[in-house]
């Protein structure tokens, strides 16, 4: 069994153990036994931050160069420990791996190429499964040190990508070749070019190669929910109508509320988000994780509430007048604080992912209660880490979204919660 490194010296006498530490609905959430100061969570953060650097760059046997469950993730692990901390270290070590990563990703094209292959999970555009997570971190972090010319290299790399033929194609061209999901299709490359405008500038990626993306979005969702009575967008992946963040209806929409959309295409991604509201289970008040199917299961990111609360959070900043999308934000973190403490760690469908739920709910509402909320969850995986990590999810244990390492993100937020943000999905 692997130990957490800040566990080392045990904890105070009297404090809670782990074993004791049950969530209820009637739990007092200024209790001192549920609290540790943002001070060891920082260290904790740097402390685990260092392990997984540890475990999957300086002890790597093989490098998958993606940001969800690869060595990118560690990039950006190192990077938000940077912003935090203002470590110079780990912006350079972050710069060295995302190097590293660019690399195997440009190598591993061009022998698909040669091989006369269109596929294969480097051939993804996604900020979090593909190449464009390597050119978009790669962008970013030169910016920081200040290296206008690899900014710039970066930066050319990513419009190479913009470029691509299948991203604006819509429908009526027969463009659904690629998919329009975060983890693998066109919102996973819109999140990414928003990511380096971000740090870049408004027009570091040009609306202009943008909007016909976009575009394309629409026009994709529009004739998937040709079909579907009240429901104006609606998309599949793999023949699924997925409805959660990852892979599905949630997370296309989040995306797509970053951007200033005109009259009718707000519109339409409203009653989209209004369609999904009305999908709750009545009883759980939970999300199905897709169309038509009656398991009210999945408390998660990937599937279920802490998704919808994230993204109807979004929403409700967008459209501030619109009361209903607030209280279904509101309502997605209840079931999440009543079923969320769930057996895994990671950002994807773990503990470290569901707190993030309440930091989102906190941002948007201004009350102490959900940084609370979040902050017992962030306990929980500090006195139970040593065996929550024994349960990880095999080569991942580290990864960033199925690992550790979403939880040292999670930890460094905490230092300054109405700054906090979901590792690549909040902005």
């Amino acid at each position: 069994m692997t130990s957490w490194v800040f566990e080392e010296n045990g904890h105070d006498e009297g404090k809670q153990q782990p074993s004791d530490l049950i969530i209820t609905e009637n739990t007092n959430l200024t209790a001192t036994n549920l609290s540790l100061p943002t001070e060891t969570f920082l260290r904790a953060a740097v402390s685990l931050k260092d392990q997984v650097v540890e475990e999957t760059w300086k002890r790597r046997e093989m490098v998958d160069p993606t940001v969800y469950k690869g060595l990118l993730g560690t990039a950006f692990t190192c990077l938000r420990s940077y912003e935090v901390t203002g470590n110079h270290t780990d912006l350079q070590l972050c710069a060295e791996i995302v190097d590293t990563c660019a690399t195997v990703a440009r190598d591993s094209l061009r022998l698909w190429y040669s091989l006369g292959l269109a596929t294969g999970r480097i051939w993804h555009v996604t900020f979090l499964c593909g190449r464009g997570g390597a050119y978009a971190l790669g962008a970013v972090v030169a910016n920081y040190m200040g290296d206008s010319r690899k900014r710039d290299l970066f930066l050319g790399l990513f419009i190479e990508v913009a470029k691509e033929r299948a991203l604006p194609v819509g429908p009526e061209e027969g463009g659904f070749g690629m998919s329009y999901d975060l983890l693998y299709g066109r919102a996973g490359f819109l999140w990414a070019a928003l990511f380096i405008n971000k740090y870049l500038g408004d027009e570091a990626v040009p609306s202009d190669i943008l909007m016909p993306i976009i575009d394309a979005m629409l026009a994709g969702g529009r004739a998937g929910a040709s079909d579907i009575k009240d429901c104006p967008l609606m998309y599949r992946w793999h023949g699924t109508r997925y409805l959660g963040a990852a892979n599905g209806l949630a997370g296309i929409l989040h995306v797509l509320l970053h951007f200033p959309l005109p009259g009718e295409d707000a519109e339409d991604v409203k009653g989209a988000l209004r369609y999904l509201m009305s999908k709750r289970f009545p009883h759980s008040g939970n999300y199905p994780s897709s169309e038509g199917n009656p398991r009210d299961k999945l408390v998660q990111w990937s599937h279920g509430a802490t998704g919808m609360a994230i993204t109807l959070s979004k929403a409700a900043e967008v459209f501030p007048n619109d009361r209903e999308l607030r209280d279904a934000a509101i309502k997605a973190g209840e079931v999440v604080w009543k079923s969320g403490l769930v057996k895994k760690v990671g950002l994807a469908d773990g503990v470290a992912g569901n707190a993030y739920g309440f930091l989102s709910l906190f941002r948007l509402t201004k009350e102490q209660i959900y940084e609370e909320r979040a902050k017992v969850f962030s306990c929980f995986l500090y006195r139970n880490g040593s065996s929550l990590i024994a349960g990880a999810d095999g080569g991942n244990a580290y990864s960033l979204f199925q690992g550790i390492a979403g939880t040292a993100c999670l930890w460094f937020d905490l230092v300054a919660p109405h700054n906090s943000r979901f590792p690549c999905y909040e902005l």
